[in-house]
């Protein structure tokens, strides 16, 4: 069985101090194959917020694949994010943008879907997912794993703005075997089959929320825990509690993967406290 641990939105500039301890009890408790961040380390691109970042990385003891969010490049330095947008990312995280990390059961392969020219939206570049195909195109009983900031999909009453090239990154994702997309950046949970796209079922997109931000949308802080025997995925939502002291299983999702795509297998009357 694989384990995945998914973070994202951490926002260290604006997290919340009591949570950081709890988070990283928690995902280490799992004992995850990898953990996967999916961007927004920062709030804003700050040298000192980078170091805090970094920090809370350097204690996660499972391989980390991390790609940067938009709040990773300067906003209110608008020469520096034309310039050198990903120059702090750089020094205090990693010189890599899409990193991968590859086993014999599991490809987590990271896309940088940042791009200077539009602070908020993301932008899938046909290179790069040139690139991730290329990761994808060894082993066929391998789970293959996208780690992303911006989602391919989100649900018509988000307002920010969709993501460019997704449409054909789905198509061209679903062709060469991608299975699950770990996504972040709208701070709310989702898990489900892509539906926008005649193949998009064949990936299984899961938004996580935000660790440790105190910027929410009606949600409580999160991450998420793959665990993945192939064909079927176990899906678990861990949230931090009302006393702030740690992170619990609130929820849990089954899916199973078919010739045609990811289906939901979750019972009807499925409950974390159940099981």
């Amino acid at each position: 069985m694989i384990c995945i641990a998914h973070l994202s939105d951490l926002h260290f500039g604006r997290a919340d101090p009591d949570l950081r301890a709890p988070l990283l009890e928690a995902v280490n408790g799992a004992r995850p194959d990898v953990v996967a961040i999916s961007g927004d380390l920062t709030q804003r691109a700050r040298s000192a917020q980078f170091r805090e970042a970094s920090a809370f990385i350097d204690e996660i003891e499972a391989p980390v694949v991390i790609v940067p969010g938009n709040h990773d490049i300067p906003l209110d330095r608008p020469l520096s994010r034309l310039i050198a947008p990903f120059a702090g990312y750089r020094r205090h995280i990693s010189l890599d943008l899409q990193p991968k990390f590859v086993s014999d059961e599991v490809a987590v392969a990271g896309i940088n879907t940042v791009t200077r020219f539009a602070w908020q939206s993301g932008h899938v570049k046909r290179r790069a997912l040139k690139r991730l195909c290329t990761v994808f195109g060894g082993d066929p009983e391998r789970l293959n794993v996208v780690v992303a900031h911006h989602p391919l999909e989100q649900a018509p009453e988000v307002r920010k703005s969709p993501t460019r090239g997704a449409h054909a990154a789905i198509d061209t994702l679903s062709g060469c075997g991608a299975d699950v997309l770990l996504t972040g950046h709208l701070h709310t949970w989702h898990a489900g089959p892509i539906i926008t796209r005649p193949e998009g079922g064949r990936i299984l997109q899961i938004h996580a929320g935000t660790g440790l931000s105190t910027r929410l949308r009606g949600q409580e802080n999160d991450f998420a825990l793959l665990k993945v025997d192939k064909p079927e995925l176990t899906l678990e939502r861990w949230v931090a509690g009302p006393d702030r002291l740690r992170f619990a299983p609130a929820d849990v999702r089954y899916f199973r993967q078919e010739p045609t795509g990811w289906t939901d297998a979750t019972p009807r009357t499925a409950s974390y406290a159940a099981r």
